[in-house]
């Protein structure tokens, strides 16, 4: 059977391997950067289960550099060349908040999920273009932008105001007919380690939507300043934070370590 995001039901999670195609990214960056090791990845991923790839060409790690669209897109490419020739059926997600690069991509590869950290705020044309193309789309909540949204990150109540947040962006979907619409907390995007943990504790108030959510919080610095360990040491704290987020609603979890993920999801559904 080809795979199509028609088919995907989001009743059974699913996990988002990530693939970075970035020299920066805060865990596996410069990794990724020759057809060899793409494949690997690639390959590694698919035979532990992930349903879905998503590739990033533009690390939004804290303080990164930016990049202008050309580049992010031509770092796209090699990855997707080799899952259109080597791996034709797979799922695949570009992280990007760029219009452009989506545009591109359609071109050159066809039907993809859309992941925007910016949630439509860096291009307003962004939601309606994917209703229009029928894409899946990743609505993400980030304060600020990747360069400045750790720099003292406030809420009134960080709960109350990504609902708000999420309802102001189903309000524009549902103008445009969006019919496939996803959410994501944004957790560590423009968040202080309370405001990630208190997102977490009240995740399923977001379910009220009665749409998928995304939750991505592999590796990420509210486990290794919990844990006081490194980002090569945060794998047992991903695999917790993941089973708490499945069972407080997740649809999707995007990972960097499929195989655990994989598990957490099969034991989360026995129960």
């Amino acid at each position: 059977m080809v795979l199509s995001w028609a088919s995907i039901d989001y009743s059974s999670p699913k996990v988002m391997g990530i693939l970075n195609v970035t020299p920066d990214s805060f865990y596996d960056g410069g990794v990724y950067n020759s057809d060899k090791t793409i494949t690997q990845r690639i390959e590694d991923m698919l035979s532990q289960g992930a349903d879905i790839i998503d590739i990033g060409a533009y690390s939004s790690r804290s303080g990164a550099a930016d990049i202008n669209e050309k580049e992010e897109f031509n770092r796209l490419k090699k990855a997707l060349s080799i899952i259109k020739t080597t791996f034709p059926n797979t799922l695949v997600s570009i992280d990007t908040f760029r219009l452009s690069v989506i545009q591109n991509t359609l071109d050159f590869f066809g039907e993809v999920m859309v992941n925007d950290i910016s949630g439509g705020n860096y291009d307003a044309d962004m939601i309606p273009f994917t209703a229009k193309e029928n894409l899946p789309y990743v609505c993400m909540h980030m304060q600020g932008t990747p360069q400045t949204m750790q720099n003292n990150p406030q809420y009134k109540n960080v709960v109350d105001d990504i609902f708000d947040f999420f309802a102001e962006k189903i309000k524009i979907a549902e103008e445009y007919k969006h019919t496939n619409f996803i959410l994501d907390p944004g957790f560590g995007f423009g968040k202080t380690v309370e405001q990630n943990y208190e997102l977490m504790s009240n995740m399923e108030r977001f379910t009220t939507f009665n749409l998928p959510i995304l939750v991505g919080i592999s590796r990420k610095s509210m486990i290794q300043k919990v844990l006081d360990c490194t980002v090569n040491e945060a794998l047992n704290g991903t695999t917790i934070l993941n089973t708490i987020a499945l069972l407080k609603g997740a649809n999707i979890i995007r990972v960097h370590d499929v195989k655990e993920a994989k598990e957490a999801v099969k034991i989360v559904s026995k129960l």
